[in-house]
């Protein structure tokens, strides 16, 4: 080995930090420790038997181009698929030219600043976001600007104002980044009146918006909100999907819908990347849509998603002390807890391993190391039985601090 590795890393590599959720699941994995820590769809959704025989449908008939490279662009009778399921949706301005398949929407969230940042670029988000996302713009230099969030989302007072204060000084955001849809980490939904203040705002500054939405159909109650794309109609917004959220995680499918002129940036970026997402797993997922499984297992989910996230927030209601806030999501996979100001979750983290039960905390969502007092709870994975359980402990932990 070279002796000083450290002096040849790119600045890139340099900017590259490991996930802190995902090692923090390396310290949750003792049997009696109750994690929601992890953004895991439980295994409970994963349609095991349907897979099985849809496996070997695509083996028995189609296996020379389930085997094979893939166009970069993705399986075209996938990508029908949900263009399809979009028009069916309402979206009308989608055709086979404004999607590509992805190896699920964490290469998306590298492919975009692939393609649009420079080291020093501006790029704004919540406060707080997705940490993959911020991990993701931030390794190609991005300089990441927080717009705090309210009830309905990131607020667009407050975005117009950064960005005409931007704009006097000769910048400009090269996009927003946007999770409207039981945003990660809060469980918010935007509603449609703050999604269109936000796309006339990128319209007047000019300045793109990403929509990453992977839990989009991950909804219990309320009202569907239509896609910024949709609302948008111009190739202002980029929207991301997945399907980690509502098929299966491991196959690490996810997609970008934008206008042709971008996609034929990211098709570009992807092949010098990993040249196709995996053809077979494209071939068993277009295979399980047109055997007409995907509805009847998504609306299961959903069921069961909603009973636990039923189960621990009545648990909250009856465990929690007295100043202890959180979201109660229509849908996705987490809540987000607000503690008094001066207790600091990452302290309570300490507090709540002793008592076999385990978090994230809130200040790894916010860019600027903000949100000490917070913390992100996952009710997806773990059974009804132990979101209730596990929010007792936690409650335990917050008293003992309190």
């Amino acid at each position: 080995m070279i002796t000083d590795l450290d002096q040849i890393l790119s600045a890139s590599a340099k900017r590259m930090k490991r996930s802190v959720i995902r090692e923090l699941l390396k310290m949750t994995q003792r049997p009696e420790l109750i994690s929601f820590a992890g953004g895991l769809p439980s295994p409970e959704s994963f349609p095991v038997e349907q897979l099985k025989q849809v496996v070997a449908e695509v083996l028995d008939t189609d296996s020379a181009r389930a085997l094979q490279y893939s166009e970069t662009e993705g399986d075209k009778r996938l990508r029908e698929i949900l263009v399809e399921r979009y028009k069916s949706n309402g979206v009308k301005n989608i055709s086979l030219n404004n999607l590509m398949i992805s190896t699920a929407s964490q290469q998306a969230l590298d492919l975009i600043p692939k393609i649009l940042v420079n080291p020093g670029d501006k790029v704004i988000c919540g406060l707080p976001s997705y940490l993959g996302g911020i991990s993701a713009f931030s390794i190609y230099g991005a300089e990441l600007i927080g717009i705090e969030l309210d009830e309905q989302g990131m607020r667009s007072d407050l975005l117009e104002k950064k960005l005409e204060e931007l704009k006097s000084k000769g910048e400009k955001p090269k996009f927003i980044y946007v999770i409207p849809d039981f945003q990660n980490p809060t469980g918010i939904c935007m509603p449609e009146k703050r999604r269109l203040e936000i796309i006339e705002l990128a319209r007047k500054y000019d300045v793109l918006i990403v929509e990453d939405s992977p839990y989009r159909e991950v909804r219990f109650s309320g009202t569907p909100q239509r896609t910024m794309y949709e609302l948008d109609g111009n190739g202002q917004v980029i929207l991301l999907g997945t399907m980690s959220k509502i098929f299966a995680p491991g196959f690490r499918i996810g997609w970008i819908v934008a206008h042709e002129d971008v996609i034929d940036k990211l098709i570009a970026a992807k092949q010098n990347t990993d040249l196709c997402t995996s053809s077979f797993v494209q071939k068993i997922a277009a295979r399980y849509f047109d055997n007409g499984y995907f509805e009847e297992n998504l609306a299961k989910t959903n069921a069961m998603y909603k009973s636990k996230r039923d189960a621990m927030v009545k648990a909250f209601h009856k465990y929690m002390p007295e100043g202890v806030k959180w979201t109660e999501p229509e849908g996705g996979l987490f809540l987000f807890v607000t503690l008094p100001e001066h207790i600091n979750a990452e302290e309570l983290f300490k507090i709540a391993i002793n008592e076999n039960v385990a978090f994230v905390p809130g200040t790894v969502f916010y860019c600027n190391g903000e949100g000490k007092n917070t913390l992100r709870i996952n009710f997806s994975f773990m059974s009804e039985e132990m979101n209730i359980e596990g929010s007792r402990r936690l409650a335990n932990a917050i008293k003992q601090m309190i």
